[in-house]
């Protein structure tokens, strides 16, 4: 079997995060009834003439920053002309010849690529929505197909990658830095279940070691970044085999099955002639000038690469942890509170990827949710800290925080969970322990030392979990060994 390589080039469709349509007044609030948020513009009614959204065009102008693109000084919206059910106009307003912004970069890391590398960007252009077709749910979807134009008009931009990405891994982590990317700028609230960030991906497989492209397979359809890498392992198995045969891959777009996790035919592949793309006449030409380019450069927060590099530097953090903590703003601004009042921001990376995602993500709630503040967390590890509870007891009242919502001094407090730092105390709980276990004590004098967890699980228990972990070890060490 000859050995093939993937090249790979996604096309991901980001919904700016404006309160209107991009050419109208409507709402872009998602879960409205059907066709709720519409008017004459929206639907393609004749004589109704678009207006652009100023603040869709500040937001892309922000993601085109972040990504090291060239923002244009010109740009122009093109009427891209096909007929479907969910294009009330008959053509869908884009950008195609003169794009927003051009040739920028999102730089990524993923296991088996030999480290981080950049992923170039042809363009990100704006553009409006299409509207959806409801097919299931209703009464006579039997027999009948819904259309609903709330989401004609809703205002998305278009990244497109060059064809850099050589397997389903860097595809995933692709999307998922240029996700954080969207989320740090607040353009795009990346929701893939609501449609408000989708990917298409291109995909062609060639001998390794060929520089010639092979025939390119769009895949639609992919609602997770999980099945695009699915949909992108079983397209490059299935080129692949085709080739081995002998057999030619046809150049079409293909659904993917998520339940099957198989591609099917869609239709044939369209070119941009297809599309008889041309000069929207109602649309003057965008002119963006330095000024404006400025302003919005200066509302770019610190971005998760750097950030991440900075929390390796500042903070101590390990690469992945620290690649964890940024995936998201909120949850950076989390961690670093809590980090900077608890002084000790090793505790407070365990602390905020274990104990507060796991419980979140449990009950399906965000960092941005949470019952317990940074201020709340960063008192509990200095708590541990200055030994007044102990690991194990904290872990209790962190249960309790997260249920109440209550301070941790306060819980310690009224369950009277203080550590037992005595040592007199302390030494009178193991003789206890080591009196009635006589047979096991002989084992540890003999050699077995691994029964020193034994003991240390039975003084703790006999002291409620409250004495300092540090004091019994090193108690039973000395009894022990007497």
């Amino acid at each position: 079997m000859t050995d093939f390589e993937p090249v790979i080039g996604l096309e991901v469709h980001a919904q700016l995060r404006t309160a209107t349509k991009i050419f109208c007044g409507c709402s872009t609030r998602f879960g409205a009834p059907p066709n709720a948020n519409v008017c004459p513009v929206c639907l393609g009614y004749p004589g109704a003439l678009p207006v652009l959204n100023r603040a869709a065009v500040a937001m892309a102008i922000k993601a085109a920053l972040a990504t090291g693109c060239t923002v244009n000084a010109r740009s122009i919206f093109e009427r891209k002309n096909y007929f479907y059910p969910d294009l009330p106009k008959g053509y869908q307003i884009s950008q195609y010849e003169s794009p927003l912004a051009s040739s920028g970069r999102v730089p990524i890391e993923a296991e088996g690529n030999g480290g981080a590398r950049e992923i170039r960007l042809t363009r990100i252009h704006m553009e409006e929505d299409a509207g959806k077709l409801v097919h299931d749910g209703m009464a006579d979807s039997a027999t009948r197909s819904h259309v609903d134009f709330n989401r004609s008009g809703v205002p998305l931009i278009e990244i497109v990658s060059e064809p850099d990405i050589g397997s389903p891994a860097e595809a995933h982590a692709y999307l998922t830095r240029l996700r954080s990317i969207l989320l740090y700028l607040e353009v795009c609230d990346g929701n893939m279940e609501e449609g408000s960030l989708r990917c298409d991906a291109n995909v062609s497989v060639r001998p390794k070691g060929s520089l010639k492209l092979g025939t390119r397979v769009e895949i639609k359809n992919l609602n997770s970044f999980r099945n695009v890498a699915r949909a992108l392992d079983h397209e490059i198995a299935r080129q692949s085999m085709l080739l081995d045969e002998g057999k030619a891959v046809v150049q079409e777009t293909r659904l993917f099955d998520a339940d099957a996790g198989v591609t099917s035919p869609m239709r044939s592949k369209e070119e941009a002639m297809d599309y008889r793309y041309f000069p929207d006449p109602d649309i003057p030409p965008l002119l963006i000038d330095a000024a404006w380019i400025e302003r919005v450069r200066e509302q770019i927060p610190e971005l998760p690469g750097p950030r991440r590099a900075r929390f390796v530097a500042e903070h101590g953090l390990g690469p992945r942890e620290a690649a964890f903590l940024t995936l998201e703003k909120p949850l950076a601004d989390y961690f670093e509170t809590t980090a900077r009042t608890s002084g000790n921001s090793k505790a407070a990376a365990s602390w905020v990827a274990n104990e507060l995602m796991g419980r979140l993500n449990a009950a399906g709630r965000t960092i941005a949710t949470s019952p317990v503040s940074p201020a709340a967390l960063a008192s509990l590890i200095r708590l541990i800290d200055d030994r007044t509870i102990s690991g194990k007891i904290a872990k209790t009242v962190f249960d309790e925080m997260m249920t109440t919502g209550e301070e941790p001094g306060a819980i310690v407090s009224r369950k009277g969970l203080t550590q037992i730092t005595d040592e007199a105390s302390i030494a009178a709980v193991v003789d206890k322990v080591i009196a009635a276990n006589t047979a096991q004590a002989e084992q540890y004098r003999g050699g077995r030392t691994a029964a020193l967890g034994w003991f240390v699980g039975q003084v703790m228990k006999e002291s409620g979990g409250k004495a300092n972990p540090a004091l019994v070890n090193r108690l039973l060490k000395e009894k022990l060994s007497a």
